[in-house]
């Protein structure tokens, strides 16, 4: 149950996340999103805005943020990378702008937060809710890629996005739908988050956007588009949640946990490209020492 908890944020977001990989893009800006989204929930809440509301708005804000990660790429055609990494700073910055608004100083929301907006942390019978909310993102998902017209574009697009087009499928909506949607769960998530740690915090989730790549491509979702399931990003999550619970117990320092994340990306990566018929050759290495 621990274990689920930790990883609930990550399954979340990354039911939608494996859905735009598999259609040929991502999406660097979810971390940010959710420290803006938290904080704004947060934020609201010490402003006796109703829960709800407060709610609502967290997880609206990320959907927001998507949709001009939506816009950047498909209208303007900005390379997903670049496009998302601006709206991760603009997002980060907006966060700690309001933080310091709300709180005249601050740079994080705790004081003055009601007890009912910290519900979405608690449990019902022993279960945690943001376990909860995790199993129904999962099968509503799971449901779209397995059995919707939506879910089948996506691996046209990620498979031969021209020839996607020329089928008749609107390939630039469909973007700008996944982005969209991935912004939401990375809202919801931070929403989920802040009622976790009872405060709104815009350094919250650096470092989150690669945790989501990491079970996303763990769980065989190609970095190349194509190919991936939602399914698959699950166990890739409880893999990554596994081995950080096993380093704790062990007492290693986050230091080494950044290493050996960083390791099992390296390596998932380099065995998807080898799977692709992408991988290293004699030619490409001999490049490397030419003049």
């Amino acid at each position: 149950s621990n274990i689920l908890v930790q990883v609930a944020q990550i399954v979340i977001t990354g039911a939608g996340f494996s859905l735009l990989m598999i259609s040929g893009s991502l999406d660097l800006s979810i971390g940010a999103v959710i420290g803006l989204s938290g904080t704004v929930a947060a934020g609201l809440s010490v402003l006796g805005v109703p829960i709800v509301l407060c709610y609502l708005a967290g997880i609206l804000i990320g959907a927001f943020i998507g949709a001009i990660n939506g816009v950047l790429t498909v209208g303007f055609r900005i390379t997903p990378v670049i496009a998302t990494l601006g709206t991760m700073n603009l997002a980060r910055g907006i966060a700690f702008i309001y933080a310091y608004t709300v709180t005249q100083g601050e740079v994080s929301i705790y004081k003055g937060i009601p007890e009912n907006f910290l519900i979405l942390g608690h449990s019902i019978k022993g279960i945690p809710i943001p376990i909860m909310i995790m199993i129904v993102v999962v099968i509503i998902f799971i449901i779209i890629q397995n059995n919707t017209t939506f879910g089948k574009y996506c691996f046209a697009i990620g498979g031969n996005e021209e020839t996607a087009r020329l089928s008749g499928i609107y390939v630039g909506r469909h973007r700008f739908t996944l982005y969209t949607i991935v912004g939401l769960l990375a809202g919801m998530s931070g929403v989920i988050l802040a009622t976790r740690v009872a405060s709104g915090q815009p350094a919250a989730g650096v470092g989150f956007e690669f945790d989501v790549i990491v079970a996303v491509i763990l769980g065989g979702t190609s970095l190349f588009g194509g190919e991936g399931s939602v399914t698959g990003t699950i166990i890739g999550a409880l893999i990554l949640g596994v081995l950080r619970n096993i380093m704790n117990l062990l007492g290693l320092n986050v230091f080494y946990q950044y290493i050996a994340s960083g390791t099992v990306l390296i390596f998932a990566v380099i065995l998807d490209a080898y799977l692709k018929g992408k991988g290293v050759s004699k030619d490409s290495l001999k490049q490397i020492f030419k003049g």
